[in-house]
């Protein structure tokens, strides 16, 4: 984050932030819808299953440009906005893709240039919806790290305002958001259950849950655990990224923000592996005939794999929250079955 940011808006993240940046949002965002599952439904029964629990999907794969990203960048844009910081030369972001497509679309809505930057591994399907959103993209490196050195370096030489996919309180913030609306939907809620990449959407979620009482499931895949490995190691550190929701969720390291979210909150880090992400995934497309994001699903293998990462107890309330829908599905190919 720019030293003009830090001067207008903090460092750090609060619930006020969140309640400034649902007022900021408001009508340029599309309401989260959340669907009760019945118990027992095919994509979520798991073996060993000891107790009844009540699940929710947060189906925010619906939101604009396909992932909750739309929220923090919203806020971003309208906040620069506001404060009269927003340069005609655009905004700027490296992304591994849902980030610079909500960057885009923000852009967009206030007529201003997007400049987004990606790995060259980044999905073609998020290449070309980048480029109807009318964005300069630019592919460089293989990893996200090598596209936010470029970003950075074209922030420096154009003015253009740089953004962060995650590492940023107004764009947390804006995630919070989501929070807060699936809070007011579903009456009781005892926990909301979240996929981690750098951590923005958890910072947010995070804090948000805090003020509300309402616990959160951090979910990360096995072999991109950055916030998983920040809180073994007391501080962040690098970790190596493997894993079929790399594209999202493949931060080589955890934010500050995130990790300190985690700390003040009441929340539950754990890892799943990428078979259980892979079969949640299939299973919400042949049960539901959704099409999710790796990064999605991974939030709900952990409860579905057969040795659950988490395990609910008896009459809990959880929210499930499915964030993207940003994915090629030719891969979803099997028949459905057992519909419920």
């Amino acid at each position: 984050m720019g030293d003009r940011d830090t001067d207008l808006f903090g460092d750090n993240l609060t619930y006020d932030d969140i309640k400034a940046a649902t007022e900021r949002t408001a009508g340029r965002i599309r309401p989260v819808t959340v669907a009760p599952v019945a118990s027992g439904a095919a994509d979520t029964v798991r073996a060993g299953s000891e107790e009844p629990y009540e699940l929710w999907y947060a189906l925010e794969f619906m939101q604009h440009t396909g992932s909750f990203k739309a929220r923090g960048a919203q806020n971003f844009v309208q906040a620069h906005r506001e404060a009269g910081t927003l340069p005609d030369t655009g905004v700027t972001i490296a992304s591994g893709g849902n980030a610079g497509l909500a960057c885009a679309w923000a852009a967009q809505q206030q007529g201003v240039r997007a400049t987004v930057f990606l790995p060259s591994t980044a999905p073609a399907v998020k290449i070309a919806k980048l480029r109807g959103y009318g964005a300069d993209v630019r592919l460089v490196g293989a990893e996200y790290a090598e596209a936010l050195k470029a970003c950075e370096e074209f922030a420096a030489s154009s003015g253009a305002l740089a953004g962060h996919a995650y590492d940023h309180p107004l764009i947390a913030a804006g995630a919070g958001t989501l929070l807060e609306e699936i809070h007011a939907r579903i009456p009781g809620l005892d926990t909301v259950v979240v996929s981690v990449g750098g951590g923005g959407l958890f910072a947010g979620v995070a804090t948000a849950a805090r003020h509300h009482g309402i616990r959160t499931v951090a979910v990360e895949p096995e072999n991109c655990r950055a916030l998983n490995a920040a809180l073994d190691a007391g501080g962040p550190v690098d970790v190596p990224v493997d894993s079929v929701a790399i594209d999202s969720l493949g931060a080589r390291r955890a934010t500050a923000l995130a990790l300190r979210a985690a700390r003040e909150n009441d929340i539950r880090s754990v890892l799943v592996p990428d078979g259980e992400i892979v079969r949640a995934r299939q299973a919400l497309w042949d049960h539901r005939r959704v099409a999710v994001e790796h990064a999605a699903a991974t939030a709900l293998a952990a409860l579905t794999a057969p040795d659950p990462a988490y395990r609910p107890g008896a009459g809990e309330r959880i929210a499930v929250v499915l964030c993207g829908a940003n994915t090629d599905p030719g891969d979803l190919v099997h028949p459905a079955t057992n519909q419920d």
